[in-house]
């Protein structure tokens, strides 16, 4: 099976062999890495390798109490969907019986506080009945097509356990009490629909689709080739993995003959991201560093595809424009306060006005200056929004305290450009209360301009 050099016949290394023996296994599939490292004749550490990267490109799941799983890649688009798995791991429950079925996605939550024949009604395919000890229940709900998550610590009888294996619908239990493991679960839906509203890398990009690049062995005249062809000046340089070595620009061939080879002249160790990085911080890198393309690449440096500035943009001027799932702290903060225009001169001064609830309090009963300054930015933030139609990513921001602020005081919030250009702005904005100014913040930001 392997040769004198450790490859495997066929061009495969042990580590392929792995990864391709785990995709080839069912979904639900226990898995463990003495049983590979058997099985394949391998090294237990070569196995432990492999599995660090099933995990991390989405083969393989692994949860306490349940082991390692073999799972399907999941797309975010569901993101607000949960697996039976992942009840399993926030309800801290166990698994006793229906193991192939815990990748399986579930739609909705019943609660067992009622007659079974008025439960019955509610339970359907793909759902969870969270109940007790009732084993009537238990049975009645996996007949029904759903799973079933036991309250109390209690146990399944072997009968249940039996069906949930025949189903492939998992049978869990917790030793949280109903209420407790239901606020746990609509806690974790609930964080699930605010990540969904943060964009990320992959989620913009197509990975797989061929994009334009140039060979490490290449010269100028390639380069210039591929600029006509596509009339675009800023390529990846990769070598014969397709890893990225380098990134050729204008400015990198600028003064040199046709056949001056790429990589005496391109740039090395060029700028790239990873596909699970926000769009966002995506923006400002390529904001910041004053470029155009950005290369996607994986752990090894392999090249996944790449990205325009343009592309940024779009998406982010895309998802300012979705509705609002999931509300996160910042939200809450600022939920209460209302946008105010007066006219002074012949310009619009922009004002915000809300009041401090309790929750806004520190030890002391008073705003607390954490909040103060997330107020003072939130502020900054929605003005720019609102008269260029643009973002920033905060570089720094000096906060000034004049007294404090109590419960339910009334305050006014006045965002004032000092300036605003393309790249950078600069603000001063003020905080006031019914006896006048009480903190004051001067802030610096990165623009997310696309060109």
């Amino acid at each position: 099976m392997n040769d004198a050099h450790g490859n495997i016949r066929g061009g495969s290394t042990k580590h392929e062999l792995i990864l391709q023996h785990i995709q080839g296994l069912k979904i639900g599939t226990q898995i463990s890495v003495r049983a590979i490292a058997k099985e394949l004749g391998v090294s237990e550490g070569t196995v432990y390798k492999a599995f660090k990267e099933a995990e991390v490109t989405g083969l393989v799941s692994t949860k306490e109490r349940i082991g390692t799983v073999r799972i399907g890649r999941k797309k975010r688009e569901s993101l607000d969907q949960l697996t039976f798995g992942e009840v399993a791991q926030i309800a801290e429950g166990r698994l006793y019986g229906g193991g192939d079925g815990l990748e399986k996605t579930l739609h909705k939550f019943v609660i067992g506080a009622m007659e079974l024949d008025d439960m019955l009604r509610y339970i359907d395919q793909s759902s969870l009945l969270i109940v007790g000890n009732r084993a009537g229940a238990h049975r009645c709900a996996l007949e029904q097509g759903a799973g079933v998550l036991i309250t109390g610590g209690f146990e399944p009888s072997s009968e249940v356990i039996e069906l949930a294996d025949k189903l492939e619908l998992p049978v869990l239990s917790s030793r949280h009490d109903t209420f407790t493991v239901a606020s746990m679960i609509n806690r974790a839906m609930f964080d699930r629909l605010i990540k969904r509203k943060i964009m990320l890398l992959e989620d913009i990009v197509t990975f797989g689709r061929p994009a334009d690049v140039l060979r490490a062995g290449g010269n100028l005249r390639h380069y210039h080739h591929l600029c006509q062809s596509t009339g675009y000046s800023r390529f990846p340089v990769v070598d014969e993995r397709g890893r990225v070595v380098g990134m050729m620009t204008g400015k990198d061939a600028a003064g040199s003959e046709s056949d001056t080879p790429i990589e005496k002249v391109m740039t090395r160790k060029p700028i790239t991201a990873a596909p699970n990085i926000t769009v966002a911080s995506a923006a400002y890198t390529m904001a910041a560093e004053g470029i155009d393309l950005l290369p996607i690449v994986d752990r090894h440096r392999k090249l996944l595809g790449v990205v325009t500035r343009r592309e940024i943009w779009d998406a982010m001027r895309f998802a300012v424009k979705q509705p609002e799932s999931g509300e996160t702290f910042e939200d809450l903060m600022w939920s209460g306060f209302m946008q105010h225009e007066e006219r002074v001169a012949d310009e619009v001064a922009i004002s915000y006005k809300g009041s401090i609830t309790p929750q806004m309090t520190g030890a002391l009963g008073m705003a607390s200056e954490g909040l103060l300054s997330t107020l003072m930015s939130q502020a900054a933030r929605r003005m720019i929004q609102e008269i260029g139609k643009r973002n920033f990513l905060l570089e720094s921001m000096t906060s000034f305290f004049v007294r404090p602020i109590g419960i339910d005081a009334e305050i006014t919030i006045k965002p004032k450009a000092m300036e605003l250009s393309r790249k950078f702005s600069k603000l001063e904005i003020e905080l006031f209360d019914e006896r006048g100014l009480a903190a004051k913040a001067m802030l610096t930001a990165q623009m997310i301009d696309p060109y």
